[in-house]
């Protein structure tokens, strides 16, 4: 069974940087698409970025420039480094698997940001 963990969490000050870590079990990294989300409060998930089986990666017009994801194969994660954090950007994040014929949601792990 496929199972995503979110990590890397935490606080951080406005302009500071955060690396978050999605480690994923029961199957390889190297297929399927894989996303981060953002959930604020009160607010809708929405979906920050996102890299493909080839390494093809999207991003949302709000991260562009500044989000990061990446695939660690040796790892088996996927990851997201997060440069010039902003107030706006303090949600709980998920990690989601797209794979063939499974959709995995991780639980989520909390950024805050603020002075």
């Amino acid at each position: 069974q496929v199972q995503v963990v979110e990590s890397g969490g935490g606080s951080a000050q406005p302009g500071g940087s955060l690396r978050l870590s999605c480690a994923v079990s029961g199957r390889s990294i190297s297929s399927g698409t894989f996303d981060w989300y953002r959930q604020a409060p009160g607010k809708q998930r929405e979906l920050d970025a996102s890299i493909t089986g080839k390494y093809s990666t999207t991003y949302d017009d709000s991260v562009r420039d500044r989000f990061t994801i990446s695939k660690d194969k040796d790892a088996n994660t996927v990851d997201l480094q997060m440069n010039s954090l902003e107030p706006d950007d303090t949600a709980v994040y998920y990690c989601h698997a797209r794979l063939l014929y499974q959709s995995v949601w991780g639980q989520g792990t909390q950024v805050t940001v603020s002075s």
